[in-house]
């Protein structure tokens, strides 16, 4: 069900939900929207009707103005990102401390705003929010990969493991998990109408929200290896289902560096079209 709910008094007819409608299923009658009753199962959910709405006449999926944002003199000026944006910078140095469980929830909770194929929105976010949990599933993966390398078992082009176990198991060197705190792993039914970009997508926005709450990110694409390909216990550790796609993995935790500037960057490589 819908749940389309329109506040006659606040409607002002100006027809601005209907011509945004992606999927063109709302139709003005007598100066007022509507979504006729078989054109429901069309609607992909994506709220534009809500968002634009200046008067705040509409409700949909049980969307209410009153839990929304207003956009109005909110938005951060283009400066403040760019600053954001340039100043990005992957943590591998961390506190041995946990973040606050409220923060840990905000920051899923706004990642979960970010955009998906076909706005299907069926992505997981399976996380590790103690770093006693984290250790474990370290120690575990550890000894799984420490049997691979004993026995050469590592695969093709994967065989440069032997020396993370080697470091791991000489000097306690986490160059897996980057002795990161917490853990976020971001998987998707391999039927959704793009899996890979869209947990691409979330965790560029979890991590750009992270940045401006002062909580550090790491893409790891190590981690992201041994629980999709190398470590099958880990995965069913994390209860992430058979019928997933993982799509990338981001350690996260306070940072127990600072960095005072942004890098300077050489120019991109730019393909104009004329």
């Amino acid at each position: 069900m819908l749940n389309f709910e329109l506040d006659h008094e606040k409607c002002v007819g100006c027809g601005l939900c209907a011509a945004d409608c992606p999927v063109a299923i709302i139709a003005m009658e007598a100066g007022l929207p509507v979504i006729a009753a078989e054109n429901e199962d069309r609607c992909i959910r994506c709220l534009h009707c809500f968002a634009i709405c200046e008067s705040g006449a509409i409700s949909i999926h049980g969307a209410r103005v009153e839990e929304s944002l207003s956009l109005d003199d909110n938005l951060p000026t283009p400066e403040q990102m760019e600053l954001l944006i340039k100043a990005r910078r992957a943590i591998r140095n961390y506190r041995n401390e946990n973040l606050e469980p409220a923060l840990i929830d905000r920051l899923l909770e706004v990642a979960w705003h970010a955009p998906s194929g076909r706005n299907d929105r069926r992505l997981m976010f399976t996380v590790v929010d103690d770093r006693k949990v984290l250790a474990r599933l370290r120690e575990e993966a550890m000894a799984v990969l420490s049997v691979l390398a004993g026995e050469g078992k590592f695969p093709p082009g994967m065989e440069f493991f032997a020396d993370i176990v080697e470091a791991w198991q000489t000097q306690k060197i986490d160059i897996i998990f980057r002795g990161a705190p917490h853990l976020l792993v971001v998987s998707a039914p391999y039927d959704c109408a793009s899996p890979l970009p869209d947990s691409i997508i979330a965790l560029a926005t979890f991590e750009l929200f992270a940045q401006s709450l002062g909580v550090g990110t790491v893409w790891n694409g190590l981690a992201k290896i041994t629980i999709a390909d190398l470590v099958p216990s880990l995965r069913l550790r994390l209860g992430i289902p058979e019928n997933h796609l993982v799509g990338y993995v981001m350690g996260f935790g306070r940072p127990a560096v600072r960095y005072a500037r942004t890098a300077v960057r050489r120019p991109p490589m730019i393909n104009r079209v004329r």
